[in-house]
């Protein structure tokens, strides 16, 4: 939990109405959360712009002065993206909490769709493109680069301009079951071509059985391209 000692007095001597406000509390969520953003961000290693928004509170709101200062935890969720809670804290002499909700957006660049796509459709260089999208609310693997989607088999239909997803797409097969193959043996700089058939489906990068021609063993070797498979001497 991220706990963070604000800068922000909760009241002056000066002032003559010893009560915080619910500015004073938004502030402080304020600064938190750019403070909270900020190092989340530089953490994790994101790249990306951020929008803080915090929720007005009841104007009618009074907390007695605290005569400590406020400190601010992030209450929920675990990142400080999306819809979040922070806690505004005194341990004064008359201690209290108040819960403030507040709405953090990411943009980052995100691989999204140029066109309408049908189901098992194979994704194109001209399918796809980079716009900026608000990711915070995106629970699953968004995708920062196209050439993560391209040459992958869309697993359901997508609208245009849709963020595409981890959960759209599944690996193309390139090589399916009875296909004739090439096997190629690798040992150092020495390569060994030789026919085979393979006995499954497989997508690029993915291993599969496959028998060898010449010899009717059946071995295991990675799919390098449509038709060619590789094993290691």
């Amino acid at each position: 939990m991220v706990a963070v000692a604000c800068v922000f007095n909760a009241g002056s001597p000066a002032l003559a109405d010893p009560v915080t406000l619910p500015d004073l509390l938004i502030g402080v969520t304020q600064g938190f959360l750019e403070f909270t953003v900020e190092d989340y961000l530089a953490t994790s290693q994101t790249e990306g712009r951020y929008e803080i928004e915090v929720n007005q509170l009841d104007p009618r709101l009074r907390m007695p002065m605290c005569d400590k200062e406020l400190t601010a935890t992030l209450e929920s969720p675990a990142k400080p993206l999306g819809r979040v809670t922070v806690r505004v804290r005194c341990d004064g002499a008359s201690p209290w909490t108040v819960f403030v909700p507040a709405q953090v957006r990411l943009f980052r660049e995100v691989v999204t769709t140029t066109r309408p796509l049908k189901r098992a459709g194979i994704i194109e260089p001209f399918d796809v493109m980079l716009r900026e999208r608000d990711i915070s609310l995106i629970n699953l693997g968004y995708l920062t680069n196209v050439d993560q989607a391209i040459g992958q088999k869309l697993v359901r239909s997508m609208v245009n301009d849709q963020v595409i997803t981890l959960v759209h797409m599944e690996q193309a097969e390139v090589v399916r079951k009875g296909d004739q193959v090439v096997i190629t043996a690798r040992s150092g700089t020495l390569s060994v071509r030789m026919p085979g058939e393979a006995l499954a489906n497989g997508g690029l990068n993915e291993q599969i059985r496959v028998k060898n021609l010449n010899s009717q063993r059946v071995i295991k070797a990675q799919v390098t391209a449509p038709g060619q498979v590789e094993v290691a001497m």
